[in-house]
C-alpha cells in the first residue's frame, strides 16, 4: 500500500521539532557545560532546580499537546477556519496557567528544596537559581502554543528560527553572567536563571512577529478573539487534562528518580548532571519523531485513513533510528572526551563514562516507546495514556528507591531505571494498538 504521509514529508515536520526540542535542551547543555567548570554544587543544583522548573513547564506542554492534536484533525479535514478559534481560547488558557504556575514557584518552591535537598550548598545555589529562573514560566507557556501551532500545521520553520536565537541569547548572557564578562557582574548560578529567562523571551517575541509577518493568518481566522466559547475551551481540556497529568506525572517522577540521587552524595549528583544532559542530547530526535507520530496520526485519523497509521508508525520508527544510531556510535567511541566538556575534574568525566553507556542502551529502546506511546495520544486517547504512563511508573519509582535507598546500588545500575521505563511503555502501547478498538473510537472528543 502506498503511503499518503512519505518520508520527505516526515522528514518536515519532524526536523524543525527537533530544532524545537533543543531549544531546552540547549538552555540545560549550556548551563550544564558553563556550571559544571564552577563547582560541582552549582552543577547539582542547576540539575535539580532546572527539572523542578521543568516539572512545571512540562504541564504546561501537556496543554499544548491537546491543541496541537486539535490544530493537525482540524487540517486533516479541511476545516482550518476552525484552527484560529482553537488557538485563541488555547492562548486565554495559557497565560492564565502561566500565572498560576508562577504564583505556585513563588510560593513553594523554598519549603520543598528544604524537605528535599540535604546539601546544604546544593540547597542554597537552586534557590538563587530560581530566584531568576522562575519568571520565565509565562514565556514558555506561551511559546508551546504557539509550537503547538505550527506543528498542527506541519508549517515549522519558526521552531528552528527561534531555536537557534534562544540558543544563541542563552550561550552569550550565560557566559556573560555567570563568569562577570563585557561588563556584566559575576552572578554564578543565578545568572545561568536569568540567561534562561532572556533565552525564553527572545523566543515570545519572535513567535509573536513571525506569525503577523509571515503566516496568512487571516486563512486561519487567528487574532479574531470572537466571543469566548466555553464548549470549545472544555473540548480542548478534555484532549489536553490527561496529557498535562500525565507531563506532570513523567517529570515529577524524573524529579523525584534525582531527589533521591542526591541523598546519595555531591559526586553521584554530579555523575547524573552529565548524564541527564548527554541523555536528553542523544534523544533529541526521539523526542521529535515522537511528536510527529502524534501529529501524524492525528491527521491521518482526520482525512479517514486509520488504514495506513501502522505502516506509517514503522516509517517513523526506522527514520528516528536512523538518526539515533550514528549519533550513538560517536559517543560510544568517545565517552571521556564527552564527560570532559562539562567538567575539569578528570576522576568524575571517568567515573561517568559507565554510566553513559547505560543511557546509550536505553536511548534505542526509547525511540520505538516514544514512537508508539504518542500514537496513543494521537488517537485522542489521552486519559488512556495518562493511565498507561501512571502505571509504568508505578515500576520505575519502585525500582528507583530500591535502588538508591534501600540496595545503594553503583550509579550505574540506578539509572538502568530508564530501561525499566522504556522497555514497559513500549510494551503497554503495542498492546493497546493490537487489542484497542481504537480505529471506531476516533474523533468523538476530537
Amino acid at each position: 500500500m502506498k503511503l499518503s504521509v512519505s518520508h520527505k514529508e516526515i522528514w518536515q515536520i519532524t526536523h524543525p521539532i527537533i530544532f524545537g526540542n533543543l531549544a531546552q535542551t540547549l538552555i540545560v547543555l549550556v548551563n550544564t557545560i558553563f556550571l559544571g567548570h564552577v563547582g560541582a554544587a552549582e552543577l547539582g543544583a542547576a540539575m535539580m532546580a532546572g527539572l523542578y522548573y521543568l516539572v512545571f513547564t512540562t504541564i504546561t506542554q501537556g496543554f499544548s499537546v491537546g491543541i496541537q492534536i486539535m490544530v493537525a484533525r482540524r487540517l486533516g479535514e479541511g476545516n482550518i477556519g476552525r484552527i484560529g478559534k482553537i488557538f485563541e481560547h488555547g492562548l486565554y488558557f495559557s497565560l492564565l496557567l502561566g500565572v498560576v504556575l508562577l504564583g505556585l514557584l513563588n510560593l513553594f518552591t523554598k519549603t520543598l528544596f528544604s524537605h528535599i535537598i540535604e546539601s546544604h550548598n546544593i540547597y542554597a545555589s537552586a534557590l538563587r537559581f530560581m530566584d531568576l529562573r522562575q519568571w520565565g514560566i509565562i514565556f514558555v507557556s506561551v511559546n508551546f502554543l504557539f509550537r503547538a501551532l505550527y506543528v498542527g500545521l506541519s508549517n515549522t520553520k519558526i521552531i528552528s528560527i527561534t531555536t537557534l536565537l534562544m540558543a544563541g541569547v542563552n550561550i552569550f548572557f550565560d557566559y556573560a553572567l555567570i563568569f562577570g564578562h563585557f561588563g556584566f557582574p559575576e552572578m554564578g548560578v543565578a545568572g545561568a536563571g536569568l540567561s534562561s529567562v532572556l533565552a525564553e523571551i527572545t523566543a515570545f517575541v519572535t513567535f509573536f512577529a513571525y506569525t503577523f509577518i509571515k503566516l496568512p493568518y487571516k486563512n486561519y481566522n487567528l487574532f479574531t478573539f470572537e466571543k469566548f466559547d466555553g464548549g470549545l475551551l472544555k473540548s480542548v481540556l478534555r484532549i489536553s487534562l490527561p496529557t498535562m497529568f500525565q507531563r506532570l506525572v513523567s517529570f515529577g517522577s524524573w524529579f523525584l528518580f534525582f531527589a533521591m540521587i542526591e541523598h546519595l552524595g555531591e559526586e553521584e549528583m554530579a555523575i547524573s548532571g552529565i548524564v541527564r544532559s548527554v541523555y536528553m542530547l542523544c534523544t533529541l530526535s526521539v523526542f521529535a519523531f515522537g511528536t510527529t507520530a502524534n501529529t501524524v496520526t492525528s491527521r491521518l485519523i482526520g482525512a479517514g485513513k486509520t488504514d495506513e497509521i501502522s505502516q506509517t508508525l514503522r516509517r517513523i520508527l526506522k527514520m528516528s533510528l536512523l538518526i539515533l544510531l550514528p549519533i550513538l556510535v560517536f559517543f560510544v567511541l568517545f565517552p571521556q572526551q564527552i564527560a570532559s566538556i562539562y567538567t575539569d575534574d578528570a576522576a568524575l568525566a571517568l567515573k561517568s563514562v559507565p554510566v553513559l553507556y547505560t543511557i546509550y542502551v536505553g536511548a534505542v529502546v526509547m525511540a520505538a516507546a516514544m514512537i508508539y506511546f504518542e500514537f496513543v495520544s494521537g488517537t485522542g486517547n489521552t486519559f488512556l495514556a495518562l493511565v498507561m504512563e501512571t502505571g509504568v511508573l508505578v515500576f520505575y519509582i519502585i525500582y528507583i528507591y530500591l535502588a538508591t535507598q534501600v540496595f545503594c546500588f553503583p550509579i550505574r545500575w540506578v539509572w538502568c531505571s530508564e530501561w525499566v521505563y522504556s522497555v514497559l511503555m513500549l510494551v503497554a502501547s503495542l498492546v493497546f494498538m493490537k487489542i484497542h478498538p481504537w480505529r471506531e473510537k476516533t474523533g468523538a472528543t476530537v
